[in-house]
């Protein structure tokens, strides 16, 4: 089974953002920080709902803030 992975750009549109820190926009969506940092090291899948509000903390769609790499080891045959 193949085993895609969730990535983000929340590093990076925090940046773009006035250099907004982790606990800014962990205040600003109703998570911890610490939930942040796991995101951003792609260790954490947010629900629906956090998701929409990182999105939304950046004025961003979902889809311009998150995106599946898909694995397709699964795609060869031996």
């Amino acid at each position: 089974m193949p085993k895609d992975q969730l990535t983000n750009r929340i590093r990076r549109l925090r940046f773009e953002h006035g250099e907004m820190t982790q606990q800014t926009l962990a205040d600003r969506v109703g998570c911890t920080r610490q939930t942040i940092v796991l995101l951003e090291q792609s260790r954490y899948v947010p629900s629906l709902l956090l998701a929409m509000r990182i999105a939304g903390a950046f004025n961003a769609r979902v889809e311009d803030v998150f995106s599946i790499e898909v694995d397709h080891s699964a795609d060869r045959t031996a």
